[in-house]
């Protein structure tokens, strides 16, 4: 069985004007939601084995934001460059090459990307994966490149103003 969890970076901050896109900061409220989300996560599922980000410093700082609350080294995280603003087929390759050693992977990138592979993967559909969101689907498997083409099932999604959660 693998489990995977999409997280879209948490609220970013437009402050600076002139500032790279890549290099965009969490703002305050950003800083707030993703260790609660991570809170709300560990709640379903209590063990995370592997973390995977998008190298852009929200997407990053949202991973160890999250990763803190799983008791997960930062320097644990793997970075891949090619997540930043990827496109599905990127997403899915991502996943594919993942250690087949974790049974579990959460992965945090950017959309509109991120909700586009979300949806590609059950007949759940969601029109956008608000910040700092997570989409969460098994599959019944024992390699992340079968994965990638196995029926999956999903499990949860959930947002910080989420009125239900």
């Amino acid at each position: 069985m693998k489990t995977l969890l999409l997280v879209r970076h948490a609220k970013s901050s437009w402050a600076n004007e002139g500032q790279d896109d890549f290099d965009r900061p969490l703002n305050d409220r950003g800083k707030k939601d993703a260790p609660e989300m991570a809170k709300k996560v560990k709640a379903k599922l209590s063990v995370i084995d592997l973390f995977v980000s998008s190298t852009a410093k929200r997407a990053h700082k949202t991973a160890k934001l999250f990763a803190e609350a799983f008791s997960i080294e930062k320097e644990d995280i793997l970075l891949f460059d090619s997540l930043y603003h990827a496109a599905p087929a990127t997403i899915y390759q991502t996943v594919a090459g993942l250690p087949d050693t974790a049974a579990s992977a959460i992965l945090f990138a950017h959309n509109p990307g991120i909700t586009e592979f979300a949806n590609m993967l059950t007949n759940v559909r969601i029109d956008d994966m608000p910040t700092c969101s997570v989409f969460a689907v098994a599959a019944d498997v024992a390699t992340w490149k079968e994965f990638v083409t196995a029926e999956k099932q999903f499990l949860f999604f959930d947002y910080p103003k989420n009125p239900l959660g």
